[in-house]
């Protein structure tokens, strides 16, 4: 499974999108948590890194999409 690219975020014009887009991540971020704490069964790590890593391009994106707006 490869990175996702900055370029994906492309998509996102709008600000109210991007939050949409960073609350499912975190969600999705927590269920892996969770299922990593209650299975006790090792769980593919590169997951965490994979979601971490988009949330933070997106909350980049926003941040300049803000600087945009002002």
């Amino acid at each position: 499974m490869a990175f996702p690219s900055y370029k994906e975020t492309d998509r996102f014009s709008d600000l109210t999108e991007i939050d949409k887009e960073i609350w499912v991540l975190q969600k999705s971020l927590f269920d892996l948590r969770l299922k990593k704490i209650t299975a006790g069964t090792s769980t593919k790590s590169h997951l965490f890194i994979h979601v971490k890593r988009r949330i933070s391009q997106l909350q980049y994106k926003k941040s300049l999409l803000k600087k945009l707006q002002k």
